[in-house]
């Protein structure tokens, strides 16, 4: 990464949506991960991947206008990677009943404003989609919100900074929603 940007190429390896370079993040034998284009609207669109200059066949694959994907704690796998005034949330540390947490995701989709293709966010853009947040199936009221969007200096990485309710339990299960697919789940809050 340089001047705020992600590589076009890693390890010979170069992915295009529509013919445009996206930026890429890791490459390894069995997966390819990188940022898909910031200017591409919901609908069919074509990616290719090319290994040492030899193009594959492109595929046409469907993008949606967001997707939430909180990240698995390592080891356990329950709960999702949240921290509490830079302390991660774990069984051992757990978020308390109106505590300002950022829960960090993946997939929110469009921010306002947007970053530009392969650009690393270097400000705060929230998100454009619906959010709706539950915990343990009781919604979260959005004025416990404070903020859904890109984490500034990382490369599609969102998050959600919001204070957490009176009454929810401990460990409740967290389901996070954006645009039109149902949100994923199995993953809870390190909460008491």
């Amino acid at each position: 990464m340089s001047n705020g940007m992600l590589p076009p190429e890693l390890n010979y390896v170069r992915v295009t949506v529509q013919d445009q370079d996206v930026g890429m993040l890791f490459v390894s034998e069995l997966q390819i991960n990188f940022v898909m284009s910031s200017v591409q609207l919901p609908g069919p669109v074509r990616v290719r991947v090319t290994v040492d200059s030899n193009p594959g066949p492109e595929v046409t694959v469907t993008l949606v206008d967001a997707a939430p994907a909180l990240f698995p704690m390592p080891v356990t796998g329950i709960y999702c990677i949240a921290t509490r005034a830079d302390q991660l949330l774990t069984a051992d540390s757990p978020a308390h009943a109106n505590d300002y947490v950022v829960i960090y995701v993946t997939g929110l989709g469009y921010t306002s404003p947007n970053t530009p293709v392969r650009f690393i966010p270097a400000a705060a853009a929230q998100m454009t989609a619906s959010l709706k947040i539950s915990l343990n199936g009781l919604a979260l009221d959005p004025v416990r919100i404070k903020y859904a969007g890109v984490t500034p200096g990382s490369a599609g990485l969102y998050q959600i900074n919001l204070v957490l309710p009176d009454g929810t339990g401990p460990d409740p299960e967290i389901l996070v929603s954006g645009g039109t697919l149902p949100a994923q789940t199995g993953l809870k809050l390190a909460l008491r």
